[in-house]
């Protein structure tokens, strides 16, 4: 049963969703599920508990709203602290230096993968693919330098840069798939495959990342909305 004053407003397509969903998880917090879709106009809960960006996550605690998924992280982080390891790491440089990952995947990484998806033209999707490639090969770097040779990037636990980059686990696999090309392989970025399967068998994220196939479907009619809004009109 979850707990009365914790809810999270999101859909469960969105990787910044599953990544407060993922932080739940480690803390062991139970939590109202209450789903926004994506495809239909918003939610007046959406537009009166987020009305600067009008975007999920929502995460709702003693009835107060958190916008922001790596702000959301935080939070758990901060408010749960009895609960399992910490999300974040207690050494400063070590947190520094999480949060600048974290903000890689969201500045860099996804705004190429979603270029990806939803390019246009031949062009920019090739533009886009190159950007991705190149993204994983430097994600790839960053996982040796912040696991220490262990099985996350957050070390022996699941940390801040496991859960902002894994969260979009689902949607490379699916975007690579429409461009046909592995996106995370053992040819460039071995150390990202073998964390890739231990991240997505862990306990707290299996039953949060979504079916593949089912991504897939609604990735395309995502796509065809998305390309709607952004066509000129007469």
């Amino acid at each position: 049963m979850a707990e009365s004053n914790v809810k999270v407003l999101g859909t469960w397509a969105s990787p910044f969703v599953m990544r407060v969903k993922i932080a739940l998880h480690l803390k062991s917090v139970r939590y109202e599920d209450v789903e926004e879709d994506l495809l239909a106009p918003k939610s007046e809960l959406l537009l009166k508990s987020n009305p600067v960006y009008k975007k999920i996550p929502v995460f709702f605690h003693a009835h107060n709203p958190i916008c922001e998924s790596l702000i959301i992280l935080q939070y758990i982080d901060e408010v749960w602290t009895t609960s399992a390891s910490s999300i974040l790491p207690s050494d400063p440089y070590e947190r520094s230096q999480s949060r600048f990952w974290a903000a890689y995947v969201d500045d860099k990484f996804f705004p190429a993968l979603r270029r990806l998806l939803i390019g246009a033209t031949e062009e920019d999707k090739k533009a886009a693919l190159a950007e991705v490639v190149g993204g994983t090969v430097v994600l790839e770097g960053a996982f040796g330098e912040l696991s220490k040779g262990k099985a996350f990037f957050g070390g022996d636990n699941i940390g801040f840069v496991d859960i902002a980059l894994g969260s979009l686990l689902g949607w490379i696999e699916v975007i690579g798939k429409q461009c046909e090309t592995k996106l995370v392989s053992e040819a460039k970025t071995p150390r990202l495959v073998q964390w890739a399967d231990c991240f997505s068998a862990h306990e707290a994220v299996k039953d949060v990342l979504p079916d593949v196939d089912k991504l897939a479907d609604f990735g395309l009619k995502l796509r065809a909305k998305i390309l709607k809004a952004l066509a000129p009109t007469n």
